[in-house]
C-alpha cells in the first residue's frame, strides 16, 4: 500500500505525539514541523515506526516554507494551540491568524483534506480573548477552504496532560484548594486515546466541511473532577469556593508567573459549561464513540502523586533531607 502524506503542526504535545503513533502504524508517511527539533526531535522520533517520520524546524511561520511543505501532502493537520499569552497578540497570531494562513496554503494546493483542532464551548466565551481568537480562526478556515475539519473538544486528559498531572501536583502540596463559581462549571473530559480515534477516522473516511464536538462519556463538574482527582491520589484537601473579587484578584496575581497558574482570560472562561453545544453533530452522532472513564484512567497514573510516589509530597521531602 502507498505512503499517504500528513502534514503536522503541533507534534509534540500530547495529542501530537498519541496521534503519531497512531497514524503511523496505519501507514501514514509523517512530516512533523517543529520549533526545536533538537528539544523535540529525541521524543517525537520514538512515536513512530522507523521511515514514518520526518521532522522539519520551523522557527516562525514562513510562508514560503510552508508553500514547499504543503506541496508534498495530501492531508495537513494542525493541533497548535496556547493556554495563555506570553506577549499580547499571540492569541490571534497562533488561533487566527496561523489557521488562515495554512487553510489559504491547502486551497492553493488542493490538498484532500485540513484538519484543524479548535476548542468546544468558545461561542459563548464572548469576553474571553482565547475562545474569541479561537472562533475567528474557524471563521477564516470554514471561509478559505471547503474540505475542513475542524474538531472542537472538551479537555484532553492523560498521564501526558497538563491538567491532571498539573491539579494532582496542587492537590498533593497545597492544604486547601481554591475553586471557582463553585465549582460548577460542567466539562466533558475526552481521553487522548479516544480523541486520536476519532481523528484517525475522520481522516480515513470521506468526512469534509464537517465542525465536530468530541467529548467524553460523561459530565463532570469542576468540583467533582477536584473530588476525583483526590479519590485518586488518596489525600483529603478542603475544596475552597472564592468570591468572585477574589477570583478575580488572585487572577491578576497568578497570571504574573512565567507559568500561570489562572489568568484572568481563563478564569472568564470558566463561567461556561463546556459541553456539547447542540449546533454542531458530536463524535457519538458519527459513530465515533469514546468510552474511557474519567476516574478508571486517571487510577492507571495517579499512583505517581500516592504516597511514596515519584511526585509524592512525602517523597519529594525525603529528597530534600
Amino acid at each position: 500500500m502507498k505512503q499517504k502524506e500528513i502534514l503536522l503542526f503541533g507534534a509534540s504535545g500530547q495529542i501530537g505525539r498519541n496521534l503519531i503513533r497512531k497514524l503511523t502504524k496505519n501507514n501514514y508517511k509523517i512530516t512533523a514541523v517543529t520549533r526545536n527539533i533538537h528539544r523535540a526531535g529525541y521524543i517525537l522520533k520514538t512515536q513512530a515506526n522507523p521511515g514514518y517520520l520526518d521532522l522539519v524546524e520551523l522557527k516562525s511561520f514562513e510562508s514560503d516554507k510552508i508553500d514547499e511543505l504543503m506541496k508534498n501532502t495530501s492531508i495537513c493537520i494542525n493541533l497548535i494551540g496556547i493556554l495563555y499569552e506570553k506577549k499580547k497578540g499571540q492569541f490571534k497570531l497562533i488561533h487566527t491568524d496561523l489557521p488562515d494562513m495554512l487553510s489559504q496554503k491547502a486551497k492553493k494546493h488542493s490538498i484532500d483534506k485540513f484538519v484543524h483542532l479548535s476548542a468546544l464551548g468558545i461561542e459563548v466565551s464572548k469576553d474571553s480573548e482565547y475562545a474569541n481568537s479561537k472562533l475567528n480562526g474557524e471563521k477564516k478556515i470554514i471561509r478559505n477552504f471547503k474540505n475542513h475539519i475542524i474538531i472542537k473538544p472538551s479537555i484532553v486528559y492523560s498521564v501526558d496532560d497538563n491538567f491532571t498531572t498539573n491539579f494532582m501536583s496542587l492537590l498533593n502540596i497545597l492544604p486547601i484548594m481554591p475553586i471557582y463559581f463553585n465549582g460548577n462549571t460542567k466539562f466533558t473530559p475526552i481521553h487522548v486515546n479516544d480523541l486520536v480515534n476519532v481523528i484517525y477516522n475522520l481522516i480515513e473516511g470521506q468526512n469534509k466541511n464537517l465542525v465536530i464536538e468530541c467529548v467524553g462519556p460523561e459530565v463532570l463538574t469542576f468540583k467533582e473532577i477536584m473530588q476525583k482527582l483526590l479519590n485518586a491520589i488518596g489525600k483529603k484537601r478542603f475544596l475552597l469556593p472564592l468570591p468572585l473579587p477574589i477570583a478575580k484578584l488572585s487572577a491578576k496575581i497568578l497570571q504574573l508567573f512565567p507559568k500561570p497558574l489562572l489568568t484572568e482570560d481563563q478564569l472568564n472562561l470558566l463561567k461556561y459549561d463546556n459541553c456539547k453545544s447542540g449546533i454542531y453533530k458530536t463524535n457519538y452522532d458519527l459513530g465515533f464513540q469514546a468510552t474511557r472513564k474519567f476516574e478508571e484512567e486517571i487510577d492507571k497514573y495517579s499512583f505517581n502523586w500516592r504516597s511514596g510516589g515519584q511526585f509524592a509530597k512525602d517523597n519529594n521531602l525525603e529528597k530534600t533531607k
